[in-house]
């Protein structure tokens, strides 16, 4: 009866694992290839124009970008319709304290943002006792949000008051406004000791999960370790990206750049082929 329990043991390890390693469809690849864009902050942020942003990101094959801020967004919005790429996301802050929160560039920002489909990536900054102005204040933005058609993702960032994704599960169900979404960051999660959490993570925010941020990284350590090229870095992502895709999540992913050393247009070429290898892997492709 044991070796037949044993048999019975290592079949189904055996079928999990063989199941954990089968390629992903073409069509989820090519969908991948389709929604992969870049952080404005590894593409020449306040250095480069929208053009020469815009230009370089299509030239390269990346989906569109997401930017930091509403400064000059009508060229910046302008610049990638004339490429035919897509503006992902805004980032834009919320801050707060035990007083009044401070939502007014966010307000500003959806006004502009008005009929062009672009989300806003909502972080949240403050020191509270407890989450009542931190739902307030995300209640007032979705709403804003609401009237003019736009979408709130929240985007967790370590040290913040939304610091990673179980802040922003809690946030998001109090909030209750069916215009926010969530924002899976692997540097951040990283950063805040979730990855032995991670499949936990990702399906408790599946069915709100709006955006994925992903880099090359080490498991742990300061930014310089938690935000590489692709390719760098310890950290597997492959695993990750099938888990993703395992949980239905068909959108977008964003390639995080923050403080990356190195030639702006280098960088840029070898995350792209990097990422065009992954997803080729993923999908069963020999290198």
């Amino acid at each position: 009866m044991r070796k037949i329990t044993l048999w019975l043991v290592l079949l189904a390890f055996t079928c999990l694992t063989a199941h954990a390693e089968d390629p992903i469809t073409q069509a989820t690849a090519q969908r991948m290839k389709a929604n992969f864009f870049a952080f404005d902050n590894g593409v020449g942020q306040d250095t480069w124009t929208p053009e020469q942003q815009a230009k370089t990101l299509g030239k390269l094959g990346y989906a569109g970008i997401g930017y930091s801020g509403s400064g000059n967004l009508d060229e910046r919005l302008k610049a990638f319709e004339n490429q035919e790429l897509k503006v992902f996301n805004l980032y834009i802050g919320c801050r707060l304290n035990n007083e009044v929160p401070f939502v007014e560039e966010a307000r500003e920002a959806i006004k502009r943002l008005k009929g062009t489909n672009v989300p806003l990536w909502l972080y949240v900054i403050g020191k509270l006792e407890n989450d009542d102005k931190a739902v307030e204040a995300v209640r007032e933005i979705a709403d804003l949000a609401a009237a003019s058609d736009i979408k709130v993702a929240l985007y967790p960032h370590f040290g913040f008051y939304i610091a990673d994704l179980d802040d922003g599960l809690r946030i998001l169900r109090k909030v209750n406004r069916d215009n926010v979404g969530l924002t899976f960051n692997l540097c951040h999660e990283l950063r805040a000791g979730n990855e032995a959490r991670f499949n936990d993570l990702l399906e408790a925010a599946a069915p709100h999960l709006m955006f994925v941020s992903i880099n090359g990284a080490d498991h742990e350590g300061d930014w310089d370790k938690l935000i590489q090229p692709l390719g760098h870095g310890t950290f597997e992502l492959k695993p990750l990206l099938r888990k993703i895709v395992s949980i239905g999540y068909k959108g977008p992913i964003g390639l995080q750049c923050y403080a990356v050393p190195g030639d702006t247009l280098g960088n840029l070429e070898h995350n792209i082929a990097q990422w065009n290898t992954i997803v080729d892997e993923l999908a069963g492709k020999k290198p």
